[in-house]
């Protein structure tokens, strides 16, 4: 029987069919396709595309429409340009031959330059905050329809600052939580990047709702992902831990908008994060 870790990477590593063409298929859970997942296929579809010496630093892609899992998904890789430089690769990922998701991804030849970076918050090491599991595998019980993600798997979580998902008071938008996948990965960094492509968006839309006495499992919230934008900064693994700090400056007119930056344990910023998301306030009835 296959590992958690290796049935997450068999959904998140499309499956070739031609030069350009690729599929990518879903679990069947949540009832919606994670955009999370869409994010990692159309990375791996591209990876895929260009020249092992190249090395992916930025992504910018727009949400259309919602997944269904129980159809398969066939990204189209564009090779719009192939540089001295940099590899620029457009992805439209489609269902039923209609866009769910497009993006821009861009690869470029490692070299050396000049450095610096902000500094990681002060937070408690991971070893010192209790992971989500029991907590979401508790709730998954008692609220079935509102706690939409499995709860066991290969990401382990640690949220430094906890909220009650059920009954949220309003708080600071900002966020810290450790995330680790469990099991080994191996060197492939371009594995690493599929995994945090992924990774990256937990966290986003729910910090923008943390001023507000809702979270993303309140009936009165129509939540979703609008668009995303991820930039990888250094190397970096996805098997030891990466702090997620995330913060949202701004929410109006029905969109929260929401940032995160990737730290080691060590204090090294690896990725950032932006994200604007649909957080639409349904009527009382």
């Amino acid at each position: 029987m296959p590992t958690d870790l290796e049935k997450l990477l068999n959904y998140l590593e499309v499956e070739a069919i031609d030069k350009y063409l690729f599929i990518g298929r879903s679990p069947k859970r949540p009832a919606r396709i994670f955009g999370g997942q869409v994010l990692a296929q159309s990375l791996n579809a591209a990876i895929r595309t260009v020249p092992e010496d190249r090395v992916a630093h930025s992504l910018h892609g727009y949400f259309l429409r919602p997944g269904d899992p129980a159809k398969q998904i066939v990204y189209e890789v564009d090779p719009i340009r192939d540089g001295r430089s940099f590899t620029t690769r457009r992805v439209v990922a489609k269902q039923d031959g209609r866009a769910i998701f497009n993006t821009a991804i861009s690869f470029q030849l490692p070299e050396e330059g000049l450095s610096h970076q902000s500094t990681m918050p002060d937070v408690p090491p991971p070893e010192e905050v209790p992971s989500e599991e029991k907590e979401l595998a508790e709730l998954a019980k008692k609220y079935p329809d509102q706690m939409p993600f499995p709860v066991t798997g290969p990401i382990e979580r640690r949220r430094v600052e906890s909220r009650d998902r059920m009954k949220p008071q309003p708080m600071e938008p900002v966020q810290n939580m450790w995330f680790r996948i469990k099991g080994e990965v191996g060197d492939d960094f371009r594995r690493h990047q599929t995994l945090l492509a992924y990774v990256s968006d937990f966290g986003l839309l729910g910090t923008a709702l943390y001023p507000h006495p809702f979270s993303s499992n309140s009936r009165r919230i129509q939540a979703a992902s609008l668009d995303h934008a991820l930039w990888f900064h250094r190397p970096f693994r996805l098997d030891d831990y990466l702090l997620y700090n995330l913060d949202s400056p701004n929410a109006s007119a029905g969109r929260g908008f929401s940032r995160g930056s990737f730290y080691t344990r060590d204090g090294l910023l690896v990725a950032s994060s932006a994200q604007e998301a649909l957080i639409r306030l349904r009527d009382d009835d």
